[in-house]
């Protein structure tokens, strides 16, 4: 396992995508935030808490997307659904979808299937953690992205908390 960025580094990083999304949208009043489960959930906690500390006059809306059920490879094992939250409609709103890594791109094609359930949006935009973009199956990009980075196909990239609950974001190569 490597580490490719250690909590301080991941908390400058999170602070970066924070002010970009700001930079996007200062008002903050069509647009929502959410979180796809898990590790965009937890991505997504942190970015929204930045948010709110430069903008704590400001309603955030955040929600947390489960697509357990729209993922294409549901039939392999019996999965466990996870929280499904969206409290606020999306209809019109400017949609920044939250996840962890973007690899090929079918986590985000379910999460998409998934909002279109819940309603039109006006706009969805894709802020991610990790870019792994040499490994797209679908034709989607992040809008917002803290890294690039280059990886076998069998790799994994992962953000995990220590036992000191301080979060990294660490490689693990297949093998």
């Amino acid at each position: 396992m490597k580490e490719i960025l250690n909590h301080k580094d991941l908390q400058i990083q999170i602070a970066s995508l924070a002010n970009a999304l700001l930079k996007k949208h200062p008002q903050l009043d069509d647009v929502v935030f959410v979180g796809i489960q898990q590790g965009g959930v937890v991505l997504a906690d942190d970015i929204v808490a930045a948010i709110q500390l430069l903008q704590p006059d400001k309603k955030v809306q955040y929600g947390q997307l489960d697509i357990t059920f729209y993922r294409d490879d549901i039939r392999k094992e019996i999965l466990a659904p996870d929280t499904m939250h969206l409290p606020f409609s999306i209809e019109n709103k400017n949609v920044v979808l939250i996840d962890d890594v973007l690899f090929t791109g079918r986590t985000i094609k379910a999460a998409l299937d998934v909002l279109l359930d819940y309603g039109r949006p006006a706009k969805v935009e894709l802020c991610v953690l990790v870019d792994r973009k040499e490994h797209r199956q679908f034709p989607i990009q992040a809008d917002f992205s803290a890294i690039e980075m280059a990886t076998d196909k069998s790799d994994k990239v992962k953000l995990i908390k220590d036992s000191d609950n301080n979060k990294h974001v660490v490689l693990m190569p297949k093998g």
